[in-house]
């Protein structure tokens, strides 16, 4: 078998998580499959795979080739899409990375729309709050929040703008007050992200005036779902995205605090392993999701303070 040969079925063992599974999907014998893994490991000079009766695992030479291996075979594939016009259907396994709130409320909902245009895609959707090693985790998209990529193996696209926002249930606020000014908040309970920038401190704007206060949850968590809920039973104020409370404050369930400052805002981008070719189904996720933000307006909505609902 032929490197590309060695490099693919190790994909398929790394997947099926066995050689009778990666044979059967390469449609080849057990034996075969094995001789192809040996001849690999054999020509490299190290051990890929441990194997025995009952469990099988990449060791970290395994690992780092296999993240290798996934890009090299895509951009063979999408190589040979441009010419065959298979890019205009799109299939095999697109492997996303998202945070548990975006993927929660902005890639889920959308995954049905998205599933029926391009129905030879399989999505397999990464839940992680850090951010993890892209090539190392055989990510092909992720989206996050940060202004770049420490890697020059990653590009970035920008996708939208976010504010972060002061919320806090309207029992929360009938017990304890609304704050009329950011130092105010020494006297109440923050709900506080800690995979934030600069978890322990909030530095607001507003005009020319900067204020920089110190950040002491009594609430403390690294996941914002957590936080949520937790403000929406009226425990404190929480510090998060509109992105994540948008719906929550026009729906009335949140209440805005200190809207007329601004905490460093979040930019949300695409970022994905460079590439002279960018396969077919990365290039479809980002232009149907990029698409579906765009008729959302959700690069406006997400940089004003959500509209409350009227009152009588």
């Amino acid at each position: 078998m032929d490197r590309l040969g060695q490099l693919d079925l190790l994909v398929a063992v790394a997947e099926a998580g066995s050689i009778s599974g990666a044979a059967q999907a390469r449609g080849l014998s057990v034996a075969a499959a094995s001789r192809t893994l040996a001849a690999l490991e054999e020509r490299l000079g190290v051990l890929l795979v441990r194997r025995n009766t009952r469990t099988l695992s990449l060791t970290d030479e395994g690992a780092k080739l296999l993240a290798r291996a996934r890009g090299i075979l895509a951009d063979v594939a999408d190589s040979e899409a441009e010419v065959t016009g298979t890019a205009l259907d799109p299939s095999g396994l697109l492997r996303v990375s998202a945070s548990l709130s975006f993927g929660l409320l902005h890639i889920a909902p959308r995954l049905p729309a998205y599933h029926a245009r391009y129905p030879n895609v399989r999505v397999h959707v990464e839940i992680s709050n850090r951010y993890v090693d892209l090539i190392d985790a055989g990510i092909d998209v992720a989206i996050r929040t940060r202004e770049f990529e420490p890697d020059r193996a990653i590009t970035i696209r920008r996708l939208a703008e976010t504010r972060r926002i002061l919320t806090a249930a309207p029992s929360y606020l009938a017990a304890h007050g609304n704050p009329g000014h950011p130092r105010d908040l020494a006297r109440h309970a923050l709900l506080l992200y800690v995979y934030a920038n600069n978890p322990n401190e909030l530095s607001f704007t507003r005009g020319g005036e900067t204020v920089r206060v110190p950040a002491h949850g009594l609430l403390e968590s690294n996941d914002g779902q957590i936080l949520r809920a937790a403000a929406l039973n009226g425990l404190g104020i929480l510090v998060q995205p509109t992105y994540i409370v948008h719906d929550d404050v026009a729906a009335g369930r949140l209440v805005p605090v200190l809207d007329d400052w601004d905490l460093p805002r979040l930019r949300i981008n695409f970022a994905y392993p460079t590439r002279k070719h960018l396969s077919a189904k990365v290039r479809s996720f980002i232009a149907f999701i990029a698409a579906e933000f765009e008729a959302n307006d959700y690069a406006g909505r997400w940089t004003q303070v959500p509209t409350q609902p009227c009152r009588s």
